[in-house]
């Protein structure tokens, strides 16, 4: 069997597990080349039945136009429920507040929306498309991780996982966070994308930017994003290896404009995709510090 069929087949698997062991899941959706991919599985899973769970999507208010179009675009397309809940209302109810300074990202921001609209819902199971490959604290995940009533995730209080037996049982109040891309890697998604001949945003391939040097990041420069002092714009022309809120994204000089030219990158790159992530670079430990309050 070739990789990429047995990891598209345990994919499958988690996704139909969760289903039968959860009453009320819902698939997080970006419009990310991710959580595309874990959207496609979902199709397969249920063919020819539609996906028996909504959409959700948690929108920074930075996102990139680009990839909310797309989001937009995928869903009418498929037939599906889209959920959106956006920070800026969490921030309008005083639940949480932006943040100061030269990185003034949304992204820790959506832990408040995330968790309310858990609530809100009553959702017992919340399935996203991380991957243990990413982050060093992502590699820590069960691909069943139990969250508590608060929300918060205890690495030292995952259960374990023998032959890929999955275990959906919460307390009172708690949910799940499911990870049926535990396994992949970046370039096996990029296969994945090209085997199943997927359309990705257009920030996934080379285009020509107004971009800001900041530290080891480079950053698209815009209306939530502008130069401080002793900064200037540059144009570049780029590609983004992972999207999520504008302010933190950070992009690669590149020339790749087919899924072939990336993947070729890929392949020859020698840091993760998520090694310019603003958000990632505050401390050694500011991912699993989110993750541990709630973040996904």
């Amino acid at each position: 069997m070739r990789l990429l069929d047995y990891l598209e087949t345990e994919s499958i698997f988690i996704l139909r597990e969760t289903a039968a062991q959860c009453k009320k899941p819902v698939l997080l959706f970006s419009g990310g080349k991710d959580s595309l991919v874990l959207l496609r599985l979902a199709e397969k899973a249920f063919w020819p039945e539609k996906v028996p769970f909504p959409i959700m999507h948690i929108d920074t208010g930075h996102n990139f136009p680009e990839v909310l179009e797309f989001r937009d675009k995928t869903i009418a397309r498929l037939g599906l429920t889209l959920i959106v809940r956006r920070v800026e209302d969490s921030i309008f109810l005083g639940r949480t507040c932006d943040l100061d300074g030269p990185f003034p990202s949304r992204n820790a921001l959506q832990t408040v929306t995330l968790l309310d609209a858990i609530n809100e819902f009553e959702f017992d199971a919340a399935i996203g498309g991380a991957r243990r490959d990413e982050e060093k604290s992502r590699a820590k995940e069960r691909v069943f991780s139990v969250r508590d009533n608060q929300g918060h995730w205890d690495p030292q209080k995952q259960r374990p996982e023998l032959w890929n037996l999955y275990n959906g049982r919460v307390g009172e109040g708690g949910h799940l966070r499911v990870f049926p891309l535990s396994h992949w890697t970046e370039l096996d998604v990029w296969r994945y994308v090209q085997v199943e001949e997927l359309q990705l945003p257009s920030l996934y391939f080379s285009h020509t930017r107004d971009c800001l040097i900041r530290g080891r990041s480079i950053l698209p420069a815009g209306p939530y994003l502008g130069p401080t002092v002793g900064e200037s714009i540059t144009q570049l022309s780029i590609r983004f290896r992972t999207v999520g809120d504008m302010t933190c994204s950070s992009a690669v000089e590149s020339k790749a404009t087919t899924i072939s030219e990336v993947i070729h990158e890929i392949m020859a790159s020698k840091s993760s995709e998520r090694s310019g992530r603003v958000d990632d670079q505050v401390s050694d430990w500011s991912m699993e510090e989110r993750k541990r309050a709630g973040y996904f």
